[in-house]
């Protein structure tokens, strides 16, 4: 075949193999993609813009945590009174949440346990869909030894309880940074990303266009990354986006039974345990860092659901 020829076959081939909307709706006369649906889906959601706004709010915290407040979160100082009660009429001033068993302001910690969260969610969701990911996608193309090797190898760290098994991996280490709490985590959690993957690829494969750039002479890399590849990730999408909250959660309790984060990093879930010491007398060394916490995994479930309704053409 002419390299003209196959150049044009090649072009028609990716044009099919492009993800394409369910519903049939156009803009500026060409029918949008898959992706492009699920934006147009997405901007008439008030669930994601809701969500998009308090995550957008979370980030700019984490990484800018001086602009909300000018304590020092480290900073105890015993002249404050014990648990002082929250004085809500002085607004991001030191004294708004109160104070904790050791003079440190708590809303000064709120602020800035955001950022250890944020970055143990991502780090740790990054990971396993990296991982995991490519496992599934080299299990669900290649199939035979491989995908069995693969998929008994998820089978044995499905068989691992994930908090129990995460417990057990950060026992072993004695300073617990926030890069160690994303390894162990990633290193027991990638396997619903591969399984998720893998049955994707498995569905995208036998499809036509995929056929038709094998008989062209494509190589597996092109197949596998230009046609199989974007037609599978919706769904590891949505299954990340849903999961990196559970994984904040999963640092949260860690930290909270002494296992996760430790001082002097700032964890939600070290003040959680904390402040449960003094619930009854003072529940709101517990209730702020709590309610920051569950508001961040609320968020992340929010974009979740509605990032999987607009991929999902049967759920519209």
């Amino acid at each position: 075949m002419p390299d003209a020829t196959k150049t044009q076959t090649e072009a028609v081939v990716d044009a099919i193999a492009a993800p394409s909307a369910a519903d049939g709706h156009k803009e500026q006369g060409k029918p949008r993609s898959l992706w492009g649906d699920a934006w147009f889906d997405l901007r008439h959601r008030p669930m994601f813009w809701i969500s998009s706004i308090l995550l957008l709010l979370l980030l700019v915290i984490a990484a800018f945590p001086g602009l909300f407040t000018g304590a020092d979160p480290r900073n105890g100082d015993l002249t404050n009174h014990f648990l002082t009660k929250p004085d809500l009429g002085h607004f991001f001033q030191a004294d708004w949440f109160g104070y904790d068993g050791q003079g440190r302001s708590i809303y000064a910690r709120v602020i800035y346990g955001t950022r250890a969260s944020i970055l143990v969610g991502v780090g740790v969701t990054a990971a396993v869909t990296l991982v995991g990911g490519l496992l599934g996608m080299l299990a669900g193309y290649f199939g035979g030894w491989l995908d069995s090797v693969i998929s008994r190898i998820t089978d044995i760290f499905f068989g691992i309880p994930f908090l129990l098994g995460a417990m057990v991996v950060l026992n072993a280490f004695t300073d617990r940074k926030v890069y160690v709490v994303i390894l162990a985590l990633a290193f027991l959690g990638w396997t619903s990303i591969c399984r998720v993957m893998r049955a994707s690829v498995i569905t995208a494969k036998q499809a036509d266009y995929v056929t038709a750039a094998r008989a062209l002479g494509a190589g597996t890399p092109r197949i596998l990354f230009r046609h199989v590849l974007p037609n599978a990730l919706a769904p590891t999408i949505v299954v990340a986006t849903i999961a990196l909250g559970g994984y904040i959660s999963a640092e949260a309790t860690l930290s909270f039974l002494g296992l996760g984060l430790a001082d002097p990093t700032i964890s939600w879930g070290i003040d959680i345990a904390e402040g449960s010491q003094a619930i009854r007398d003072n529940p709101h060394a517990l209730l702020f860092p709590a309610g920051m916490l569950s508001l961040t995994v609320f968020a992340f479930i929010m974009l979740g659901d509605a990032v999987r309704d607009a991929l999902d053409p049967k759920l519209r």
